[in-house]
């Protein structure tokens, strides 16, 4: 049996305070819940399993530092050096590419558009929870996100945790590469990549469908 990584900590890091994070990690572990949310994902990680609040607040606060001295390039675009997860040998974490003007620019107002709607969904999850989401039942966690008014927030939360889920480990998320482990993915393969014939070949039935997270994401978007 696999061994599943533990849930992460929850503290504030680059953007989020620790209240916030703790938040954060609620809704996200109720898209997609881990064995601690849902009994029946037992021996599937969520997004708490996968650090998927740190790869958020990593996201969010990749440019905080982009203007000091000697800064390390943001986590942006990583570049290498590549790993070999998929063969044999060292599995080196990337580098980061540094941004251009007109990329810094762009990413620059993405950030500050997205951190805005995170600062206000996190404020109207807990207004909708009677004072803090995170401290709610789950089955009350549920008719929040579910609400109207969290429509939009709830989209950018709902991407973002499948990044934090399935991304590249070097970003942050899919800790322990646990969303990876979960589907069944060896891991990317760099700089070689995969021939034509390995991306054709069928390895069997993809077991994706049978996952109990997949199935509700897939009812899910079907009622919103």
């Amino acid at each position: 049996m696999v061994s599943l990584p533990q849930p992460r900590e929850v503290v504030g890091a680059r953007f989020f305070t620790s209240h916030q994070a703790a938040v954060v990690e609620a809704a996200t572990a109720r898209i997609a819940p881990g064995p601690q949310d849902d009994p029946a994902e037992a021996g599937h990680p969520g997004a708490r399993e996968a650090g998927v609040t740190g790869y958020i607040d990593a996201l969010l606060g990749a440019l905080e530092a982009l203007d000091a001295p000697g800064a390390p390039a943001p986590v942006i675009f990583a570049g290498g050096p590549w790993s070999s997860r998929r063969g044999p040998g060292p599995d080196h974490p990337a580098s980061f590419l540094p941004l251009d003007p007109v990329a810094r620019i762009a990413w620059r107002q993405r950030l500050a558009g997205w951190r805005e709607q995170y600062q206000e969904g996190i404020a109207a999850l807990d207004r909708l929870a009677g004072g803090d989401f995170a401290q709610a039942p789950p089955a009350e966690q549920d008719k929040i996100l579910a609400k109207p008014d969290m429509e939009a927030f709830l989209s950018l939360l709902f991407e973002h945790t499948i990044e934090g889920l399935y991304a590249n480990p070097e970003y942050g998320g899919n800790q322990g590469r646990a969303g990876w482990t979960d589907i069944g993915f060896p891991g990317d393969s760099q700089p070689r990549g995969y021939a034509g014939a390995e991306v054709e070949r069928s390895d069997g039935r993809d077991p994706v469908g049978d996952q109990p997270v997949v199935a509700d994401v897939l009812n899910f978007l079907g009622e919103v």
